[in-house]
């Protein structure tokens, strides 16, 4: 059964936050900060949880920018993992990114340069969308 999960695109003055994942099925993977959803949590808390957890920033969120399904099979295609991560845009507010649990750094990087990293997959497209939903009000935030 598919598990719901959060992750956000979270920037700073043009730069985009990273970690990489220090637990499988990513390991060693840059990606979004972000996880699973918890029973009763509400989507956007589970972020806010998630961010500060795992790298001490706080965000403001913006909307969705994408959702995003994470499958993994095995050799016969049966299916091992399932998770369905709804990714939100936002801007940084407060804090200093630090590894802290399930990533081994937290990092903000330009997205111009991510295809530099080894990354999740679709890591870019799902960036680039959450970077065009920024909106005008917060250009500068975002595109500065």
């Amino acid at each position: 059964m598919p598990q719901a999960a959060v992750s956000g695109a979270i920037f700073r003055a043009g730069n985009v936050l990273l970690v990489q994942r220090a637990k499988a099925p990513a390991l060693g993977l840059w990606s979004l900060p972000g996880g699973h959803i918890e029973a009763g949590e509400l989507a956007r808390d589970a972020l806010q949880r998630e961010l500060m957890e795992e790298t001490g920033i706080e965000a403001r969120l913006g909307g969705v920018a994408d959702a995003v399904d994470v499958i993994d099979r095995d050799a016969r295609g049966r299916v091992t993992f399932h998770r369905v991560v709804v990714v939100f845009h936002g801007l940084w507010s407060s804090g200093e990114p630090l590894a802290g649990s399930d990533v081994s750094a937290a990092v903000w990087q330009n997205p111009a340069d991510i295809g530099l990293l080894p990354t999740t997959p679709g890591l870019q497209e799902v960036i680039r969308k959450a970077w065009l939903l920024c909106g005008p009000d917060a250009a500068f935030h975002c595109h500065a």
